[in-house]
């Protein structure tokens, strides 16, 4: 009976062992509190529809190519109006035609050879040297007609009058005008300051294409001249 007693006794701890709660570790609420942050904080972090819109790649297709080809060479090209825009400003100055009264331009001769003289009419030297250019025009013969001469005068002593009044008495056909003191400025700071010196007869050659050529300084004679003008005068734009 003793050994029948301690024997259900056994069972009876056994089962009441089985029946009582569990009790969890004090750190287990705080873990699962940290379990949860973590998930609700990953749902945060997933990327939104707009994230996850895939962006379509572009096909370099022939056609796309040919036409960045085309863009690129466009832009690699120099630009007319551009390179007009890089022409000196006196080239776009009115200027009048002390004996016609008329307007014009360096401008208004582009694809013609420009021969251009600062002078004034108490040089001698200026007197000389144009006596050569009137020389030069009648040794071009046909090709005479693709050079224009203009005699700008510098002296701001000088007027219109008194520059028509000189032309018309030594027979010079060509265009003669007044520079303005801005346009006397700019000459000299872009070819030299002995464009303001009318004795040392500068005289400066535009090409076909706007481009200045500067002679050298001193009276020039025909010769001379023709030799420097002729190839202008046969260059092609």
């Amino acid at each position: 009976m003793k050994t029948r007693s301690v024997f259900l006794s056994a069972i009876l701890i056994l089962i009441l062992a089985a029946c009582a709660p569990v009790e969890r570790p004090a750190n287990e609420d705080v873990m699962m509190d940290k379990s949860t942050a973590t998930i609700e904080t990953m749902v945060d972090e997933q990327p939104t529809d707009a994230m996850m819109e895939e962006k379509p790649m572009v096909e370099a297709t022939e056609d796309s190519m040919h036409t960045d080809d085309m863009t690129s060479e466009k832009k690699s090209m120099p630009d007319e109006d551009s390179a007009m825009m890089d022409s000196p400003a006196w080239f776009d100055t009115k200027f009048i035609n002390v004996t016609s009264g008329e307007t014009f331009k360096i401008s208004d001769f582009k694809g013609k050879v420009v021969l251009v003289e600062t002078m004034a009419t108490w040089c001698s030297n200026c007197l000389k040297q144009q006596k050569q250019v009137k020389t030069l025009h009648e040794l071009l013969g046909e090709m005479n007609t693709d050079l224009i001469s203009v005699g700008i005068g510098i002296d701001i002593n000088e007027d219109a009058d008194m520059l028509k009044n000189y032309v018309q008495k030594q027979g010079f056909d060509w265009y003669y005008s007044i520079a303005t003191t801005e346009v006397a400025n700019e000459i000299g700071n872009l070819y030299g300051t002995q464009f303001l010196n009318p004795p040392s007869t500068p005289i400066l050659l535009i090409d076909r294409s706007g481009t200045v050529h500067v002679l050298p300084f001193g009276i020039k004679d025909a010769a001379s001249l023709k030799e420097a003008v002729l190839p202008l005068l046969e260059e092609k734009m």
